[in-house]
């Protein structure tokens, strides 16, 4: 008997999922990068069997540990997404704790660099497939999607078309949005700039002035309904949902029952960081990431299952649900 699910997914198993397919994960990638402080380092995860695999690049955000946010991060994304038939692409950003960088004066935690990042991977793709042979000839670069978490979250929101003008400067408005990128997912981003900031938030990210009405792109949010974070803002959970409040449409909401910054644990597993640590939240995050995706890139009608799903059961001996979803 094989048991392909934790024992305790729980009411995640109401999201329908295909049984992963084997992968591989090969790191680190490394390659040169001109006038960067040190070169790219890529970790890059595929099915081990298959061809015109679409892309989606996994941008980590910042955190306390030492060590997840870099590409020895994320494992509970990049594998089971991977194991849905994507090649996940994953770079160590300048800002990680690996590093130990100080960012520029207005950069803080390099968050231009980090949007450089993920066009400079979008440029050298023939280049990554090379140095992984056994990914080179099977990517679908017609289909790549963008996915961040926390910090990674507006590093996703910035390449999907969102805007910031930093109050430190003279107006200059910074635009990364690549229509290169056909989706998204932003996991636990962060929300609306001024007012909304708190005193320590404005402290920490002085030049975060977003703009979200400008993310045309096509995403899901996804947020949970516990995640408070008041050194960055004076407002609810609901503020790490305004890439889907403020931005256009097509965009897509899944709010995260009793979820945290964490998310059940997105960034790595039984990490100290995670607050909400739950193998049946992580789930539901894994599972309704994954539909859509596999719907944005494959063209497949998952999301519409999962949604389906989310919406026709109601979980009798819950406290919670799993999460719910929005679209507009």
């Amino acid at each position: 008997m094989v048991f392909p699910n934790h024992v305790l997914l729980g009411a995640a198993a109401i999201i329908p999922a295909a049984d992963p397919v084997m992968v591989s994960s090969i790191s680190p990638v490394v390659l040169p990068y001109p006038d960067r402080a040190v070169d790219m380092e890529l970790r890059v995860t595929a099915p081990l069997d298959g061809d015109d695999l679409p892309v989606v690049i996994l941008s980590h955000g910042q955190g306390n540990s030492n060590w997840l946010s870099s590409i020895a991060g994320y494992e509970p994304l990049y594998n089971y997404w991977a194991g849905q038939g994507f090649v996940v692409i994953q770079p160590t950003h300048l800002g990680s704790a690996t590093y130990g960088l100080q960012a520029p004066p207005g950069q803080e935690y390099f968050w231009e660099a980090r949007c450089q990042d993920i066009k400079w991977i979008l440029d050298h793709l023939d280049e990554i497939q090379e140095a992984v042979p056994s990914v080179n000839g099977r990517l679908d670069t017609d289909n790549i999607a963008i996915a961040g978490h926390s910090m990674g979250g507006w590093t996703a929101s910035m390449i999907l078309g969102a805007q910031n003008t930093s109050p430190l400067g003279n107006g200059t408005v910074s635009k990364y949005r690549d229509t290169r990128i056909k989706a998204g997912v932003v996991l636990a981003g962060t929300g609306n700039g001024g007012e909304d900031l708190s005193e320590q938030g404005r402290q920490m990210v002085p030049s975060y002035n977003p703009n979200f009405a400008t993310m045309e792109t096509p995403a899901l949010v996804v947020y949970g309904d516990s995640d408070l974070s008041p050194y960055l803002t004076v407002r609810g959970a609901d503020w790490h949902g305004d890439a889907y409040s403020l931005a256009p449409g097509p965009k897509d909401l899944f709010i995260v029952r009793g979820g945290k910054h964490g998310l059940g644990g997105v960034s790595g597993w039984d990490a100290l960081e995670t607050e909400d640590e739950s193998p049946e939240r992580l789930a539901s995050v894994q599972r309704a990431t994954s539909a859509y995706l596999r719907t944005a890139l494959y063209g497949d009608d998952s999301w519409k299952k999962a949604r389906a799903a989310l919406q026709a059961v109601v979980l009798g001996n819950q406290p919670w649900l799993v999460g719910e979803d929005q679209t507009k």
